[in-house]
This record gives C-alpha cells, structure tokens and sequence, in this order.
C-alpha cells in the first residue's frame, strides 16, 4: 500500500515537473465548444467573445464567419491579425485566449480511483490525465492502453505506455499527449503466489525481473525446513497446466506462476 501511495505522489510530481501547464497559445487545437477571448489592440469594440460552432468557424466583427478547423490559439491570432489587415485595420494585433474548454473529451477506464469522461482542458498528457481521474489504484499493473481514431484506413491505433518506465524510471518520452477521443485502460497488475515451505505463502503482485529466489525472498524466505534444490512452479503453457521440477533459482517468474517449495525429509 505505502509503495503505492508513493507511486501516485511521484507521478503527480513528475506530471508537474516534467510538463508545466500549457500557455494560451501552445499546441491546443480549438475545436467545437470551446469559448475564445479574441482582443484586438487598441480596437475595443471589435474585441470579442465568441464560441466555436459545431462547424469549426467563429464569427468576428468586421470580418464576419472564419474558419478555425484545425488551428492552434496562436495560429487563430495570425489568421485574425492578416484578415483585419485586409483592409480593415493597419497593422492589427489580435490576442486570441482560451475561454473555455469544451472540445474534446477523453476517457479513462481500469486501476484508476475515479473512471470516467474526462474534459480536456488544453494540452494533458497521460500522467496529468491519470491524476485527473484520482490516480492508480492499488491493484493498477505497469502498463496503460491507449485506443485512438486512426488517421488511416484501420478502425483505430493501440499504443501501450509501460508505466513502470514512465513513473519510477522517470522515461518522459512516454508521457504523450492525450487526444480528443482517446480511450485510456489502466490494467490490473498480474500477480503469481508462493506457497510451501516458506514464511509468508500468498499472491503477490508480478513486478518486472523477477526471478524465483526473488519471489521467494519476497515471501520471506525460506522455512528451516525447506528443501531448496527441489523448487518447482505450476505455470499454465497453452491453456494447461504444466510442473516445472527443480527450477533454477534465477527463472524469470510469469503472470499466474504458482511457486511450490517443498519440505524437506532429510
């Protein structure tokens, strides 16, 4: 419980550190819904508060109907200034700030406190959208599912984020933006057991790199009378159940192993 607990704090840290809050006019698309502050300098009355249509467009005094699809705030800006400058206004400064965020919207299902639909309020990343849905739960795994309209022909794209990279190896690459209609999936952390001659039988959660003398040492070691050499695992291999005899010390441990650790006679 404390590790996780620790988890969720780093990664709200992280989220901070490595990404700041976005500026007004970074890499945000407006898009449907959103509400824009339009001020044009020294133009009171043509500055402005408008809503972008289901169409994408705004209207703006002056200059009537404009086309927003698949524009950035600053982008929105440029536009604006060069169409007042037709003819309109002589060397025209528009600031362009965002409202309010209504456009996109994402999801986020799995190991998290408080699944759900999420708004996007500028640029979030994964980590800043994790924290947005209360954090992982105690049970969350190492990886995170992202499903997202594809650009191509394929219905949409998988991109699967190894979590344990991103939040205790600090790998910010993987901390990508999250995008309108994304669907995120926290999954369930895989587990394995230990049980026999050892202090503490139970389920125990499957971190990367462990290996059996790690399980075990996790279970507590062995028992005064465990029969070390004789280590087997119960390991299901196409749909079967299969014992593996006297396994060595340093075999990788898989999702649902059952290590048995027999007693000794002797």
């Amino acid at each position: 419980m404390i590790r996780h607990q620790f988890l969720n704090i780093f990664l709200i840290c992280l989220m901070f550190l490595a990404n700041p809050l976005p500026a007004a006019g970074g890499k945000y698309f407006v898009g449907n819904g959103d509400v824009l502050d339009i001020n044009v300098y020294e133009n009171d009355d043509l500055s402005t508060t408008v809503r972008v249509t289901a169409d994408e467009t705004i209207r703006v005094p002056l200059i009537g109907e404009v086309s927003v699809k698949g524009l950035t705030v600053s982008q929105v800006s440029k536009k604006l200034e060069r169409l007042f400058a037709d003819g309109y206004l002589v060397n025209p400064q528009v600031d362009v700030f965002i409202k309010e965020y209504r456009s996109k919207k994402a999801t986020i299902l799995g190991q998290v406190r408080n699944p759900g639909l999420f708004e996007l309020r500028g640029e979030t990343t994964l980590l800043e959208f994790i924290s947005k849905a209360g954090g992982m739960m105690l049970d969350a795994g190492n990886t995170a599912t992202i499903k997202r309209k594809s650009v191509s022909n394929s219905p949409e794209d998988t991109i699967s984020i190894d979590l344990e990279r991103l939040i205790k190896k600090g790998d910010t690459s993987l901390n990508l933006p999250i995008k309108d209609g994304d669907s995120v999936y926290i999954a369930k952390a895989d587990i394995f057991y230990v049980s026999g001659e050892v202090k503490k039988p139970d389920s125990y959660r499957l971190d990367s790199d462990i290996t059996v003398i790690k399980a075990i040492t996790r279970a507590g070691g062995f028992s005064k009378i465990a029969a070390k050499g004789k280590v087997k695992i119960i390991r299901i291999i196409d749909g079967k159940k299969r014992v593996l005899e006297n396994v060595n010390m340093d075999e990788p441990v898989l999702p649902d192993d059952v290590i048995v650790v027999p007693e000794s006679f002797f």
